[in-house]
């Protein structure tokens, strides 16, 4: 483990969320290696680590005024041992080649959890469309299939939405991959309805934090009658967070945005959550502006000099971390902890530190890790392709339906791989260890390729 950890290291030494990915998934699947050496005679570790394939490519845009942009484009095809690569897209400007392996070394055991035949991919590009126009956005969106369209097909590599990459994205690279191949057909995932969408497919990633959240209270003989709940994020993985959460019974108390955090002691109720949903996604304005609607709630903007997030000093029962990758530091963990949460479900991708992991290991919260807890998204999106193959389109509550087992499922496959090797309850390794065999089995009967 040392020596592959040390291997990925020494090749990429600048890759820091790629080195703290791999470096999690190592520490969990010793017990497996150890018993099966099949999967070290054939080099199965050095070879997961390494992405089949990287596409990194310029993406020249005009905006509005006619200047010229330059973007860096990014397609990161990790594992297609068990079926075609499936992964979202990002536009942030934070993407950078470090950030685009992790996420697409997390989507391979995440696909793989999901029982559905999906490798792992990932990509983006360093693009910020906050403050572009919609005419900008286009632009850019179709410079960017202009070369993505090359290596991507339904029966190759299906990609997604992510963080700066919904409806209206999907809509442009959809159209523009169209119009280049000459073809309709199902190679974007979370299309509009009426072309070839899934319904529940905006809602999936945040139904499933709840649904999986609710098996793990479920243990415990609890349900989420009654509690209160701490939300990062004010985009869809927290809106259908929320919105599962109040059907459910519970009480939202925060949500936030890059800009600052609000925290409405009274719960963001279902009219509050409308007006958050119009504000974010039709108007794409900032999460204070709902204090200025909501005089009772308290805005806090974001202080880069603090070392810890306001938003987790809140007491609550529950937390679900739903913005960014390692958001919750090892302070933020300790006052989630002195705040009484009992339950921190990830809806974000990693979006807490190894040294806030352990905190709440040493204090026997319940954690679900994000490849188990948030694979709602892409259990949907798996969904959505199956209907594209069959040319049909399942109702609302048959989409719900599956998607609910399927989650349920994902917890009870965590939980037997975990005591399978003697790591009762442990929903990290439990994630890691049933992803990872399912993948390495598939590389072993496919030989060395």
């Amino acid at each position: 483990m040392e020596e592959i950890l040390a291997a990925v290291i020494d090749r990429d030494p600048e890759q820091k969320e790629f080195h703290q990915a791999i470096r999690e998934f190592l520490l969990s699947i010793g017990p497996v290696v150890a018993r099966h050496p099949e999967y070290g005679q054939q080099a199965v570790l050095a070879r997961i680590v390494e992405p089949e394939r990287m596409i990194m490519f310029r993406v020249p845009w005009m905006d509005d005024l006619g200047a010229v942009h330059v973007n860096r484009g990014y397609r990161v095809e990790m594992n297609s041992a068990i079926g075609p690569y499936k992964g979202g897209l990002r536009f942030h400007p934070s993407v950078n080649l470090s950030i685009i392996k992790f996420l697409a070394f997390e989507q391979v055991f995440k696909n793989s959890l999901t029982t559905l035949p999906l490798g792992g991919a990932k990509g983006g590009a360093d693009f910020d469309p906050k403050g572009r126009t919609d005419a900008e956005v286009m632009r850019f969106c179709q410079a960017f299939m202009a070369e993505l369209f090359r290596h991507i097909g339904e029966d190759t590599d299906v990609p997604a939405g992510d963080i700066g990459v919904g409806a209206r994205e999907i809509g442009y690279l959809f159209g523009m991959y169209k119009k280049l191949r000459n073809k309709f057909t199902g190679v974007l995932t979370g299309k509009g309805l009426g072309w070839g969408g899934s319904l529940i497919r905006p809602e999936a990633t945040g139904y499933g934090v709840v649904y999986f959240a609710s098996e793990m209270l479920g243990l415990r003989g609890e349900t989420m009658e009654g509690k209160c709940c701490l939300l990062s994020g004010s985009g869809n993985v927290a809106q259908y967070t929320a919105e599962k959460m109040l059907q459910l019974g519970g009480k939202v108390l925060t949500m936030s945005d890059s800009s600052g955090s609000i925290f409405d002691e009274d719960g963001i109720d279902a009219g509050k959550l409308a007006y958050i949903k119009e504000l974010k996604n039709v108007r794409r304005g900032r999460i204070r502006e709902y204090s200025e609607r909501y005089p009772r709630s308290v805005y806090v903007a974001t202080d880069p000099a603090l070392d810890y997030n306001p938003l987790w000093l809140h007491q609550a029962d529950c937390a679900v971390p739903g913005a960014t990758h390692n958001e919750i530091n090892v302070r933020d963990a300790q006052h989630l902890v002195d705040g009484g949460v009992r339950l921190v479900c990830e809806g974000a991708n990693m979006p807490a530190t190894p040294e806030a992991v352990a905190v709440f290991k040493e204090h026997r919260i319940l954690y679900g890790p994000a490849k188990a807890v948030n694979a709602g998204g892409v259990t949907v999106s798996g969904l959505e392709m199956a209907q594209d193959s069959t040319r049909i389109s399942w109702p609302r509550e048959e989409v719900d339906r599956r998607l609910r087992l399927i989650m349920k499922d994902i917890h009870r496959t965590c939980l037997e791989a975990a005591a399978a090797y003697g790591l009762e309850g442990d929903y990290l390794a439990g994630a890691n260890i049933a992803g990872f065999i399912k993948v390495a089995d598939a590389m072993l009967d496919q030989g060395l390729v």
